[in-house]
């Protein structure tokens, strides 16, 4: 019974320590989507026609980490909002969504290790997008899972 406290003492103190270590390392700042140093894409108010190619390109930084990021684009027909931007763009008159409102969604992993990253992704509009306000948006995670969101509004003539 003795040998059993005293191994289940030093396990409990191993793991203090342990996680008082972790605790000084911990990643504590969510990462940073920015256009330093690049011509960043798609920027606010961007035009684009069915089927177009929207040449994504921004930079992704963070003190530790990256992980993976996400892109997403859905229709803005109906004039909600995600973030708080600086810039309004002009929207057309709202709308219900047909058939053929344009989604996308995709993962992308970035190799480990990364501290910072280009982001460059070519993305093709289905020729028969119905045209209209939409949303272009970049979900950013870092390696312990702080996340950055931009929200970009641009629209399909």
């Amino acid at each position: 019974m003795k040998k059993n406290i005293t191994l289940l003492s030093l396990l409990c103190a191993l793991c203090a320590c342990n996680s008082s270590d972790e605790k000084e390392s911990k990643d504590m700042t969510p990462p940073v989507i920015s256009d330093t140093g690049i011509t960043a894409n798609p920027i606010e108010c961007q035009e684009y026609r069915p089927g177009d190619v929207i040449h994504f390109q921004y930079v992704f930084t963070d003190d530790v980490e990256l992980g993976n990021y996400n892109i997403e684009i859905h229709n803005n027909f109906d004039h909600h909002t995600h973030s708080g931007s600086a810039v309004d763009c002009e929207l057309e008159a709202k709308k219900e969504a047909g058939e053929k409102a344009w989604v996308y969604n995709q993962d992308f992993a970035i190799p480990a290790g990364q501290r910072t990253y280009t982001a460059h992704v070519d993305i093709q509009i289905p020729d028969d997008a119905e045209t209209g306000n939409y949303h272009f948006m970049v979900r950013l995670t870092d390696r312990t899972g702080w996340q950055q969101l931009k929200g970009i509004a641009i629209k399909l003539k």
